[in-house]
C-alpha cells in the first residue's frame, strides 16, 4: 500500500484556441511537475472530460489537488459539488489556489465552523462559476441573433461557382474537358481546385448547369 502522497495540478480551457499556459505556469509554481499535471481543452459543464478522468484513475488517498480558480474545475454548480464531495470522500485534498479558504488541508483536524466556512464559500464560488457559464452562452446567443438580424453569415463560408478565386475558375476551364474526357482522375482535379470532394462535385454541378444555359442546351 502506497505510504506516499504525491500533488497533482488540474488545469482547463474551454476550446482548443485558449492558451492554458498562465494555469500551468501557477501550478509549476507550487513545485507540481508536468508530468503530474492535466490539462483538459473542454466545457466545463460537466465533468466528462478525458484527462480529468485519467486523473480520477491515478489519485489515491492522501494525495492533493490543485486548482488555480474553482472556475477553471468547472461551471456547473451541482457538478462542482458533486465532484467536490467525491474527492472529499476519496480522501484527497482539494486545494483552490485563488482562494486559500478553498484548502482542505487547513481542516483536516477540524470539525464544525472551520468546513461549515468552506462549505458555504464553495456553495457561493460554484455558483457564481455558473451564473458566469450561464451568462458568456447568454452573450454568445444574442451576438449570434444580433449577426443575424444584419445579415451576416456564420460559421465557414459557403463554396459555390461565383465564390471561386480567379485561378480556381482558370483551373476549372482548363481541366474540366481533361477530366470529362478521363484524362485526368477527380483526385487530382479535386487537388488542383483545392477542394474537399463534396464541394468539389457540388461546383461541377454548377459549372455544367452554367455551360448548358450557355450553350441553350
Amino acid at each position: 500500500m502506497r505510504t506516499f502522497t504525491r500533488e497533482y495540478g488540474y488545469a482547463r480551457v474551454s476550446t482548443k484556441d485558449q492558451n492554458e499556459d498562465r494555469q500551468v505556469t501557477v501550478l509549476r509554481e507550487q513545485g507540481i511537475p508536468d508530468e503530474y499535471i492535466f490539462i483538459d481543452k473542454a466545457s466545463g459543464k460537466n465533468f466528462d472530460r478525458p484527462e480529468y478522468k485519467l486523473l480520477k484513475r491515478v489519485l489515491r488517498e492522501g494525495d492533493i489537488l490543485f486548482v488555480k480558480s474553482i472556475n477553471r474545475f468547472g461551471r456547473n454548480k451541482q457538478e462542482i459539488l458533486k465532484e467536490w464531495q467525491w474527492l472529499i470522500d476519496a480522501k484527497i485534498h482539494v486545494v483552490v489556489i485563488d482562494i486559500p479558504i478553498l484548502d482542505t488541508r487547513k481542516y483536516e483536524d477540524l470539525e464544525g465552523i472551520g468546513q461549515l466556512i468552506m462549505d458555504l464559500v464553495l456553495q457561493i464560488l460554484s455558483w457564481l462559476a455558473e451564473e458566469e457559464r450561464k451568462g458568456i452562452k447568454q452573450a454568445q446567443a444574442e451576438g449570434i441573433a444580433e449577426a443575424k438580424k444584419k445579415g451576416k453569415h456564420l460559421g465557414r463560408p459557403k463554396i459555390n461557382l461565383n465564390t471561386l478565386t480567379p485561378r480556381q475558375k482558370g483551373i476549372l476551364d482548363a481541366e474540366y474537358p481533361r477530366w470529362k474526357d478521363n484524362e485526368l482522375s477527380a483526385v487530382e482535379f479535386m487537388k488542383k481546385l483545392e477542394l474537399k470532394k463534396n464541394t468539389f462535385y457540388k461546383i461541377i454541378r454548377e459549372y455544367e448547369d452554367h455551360l448548358h444555359f450557355l450553350l441553350g442546351v
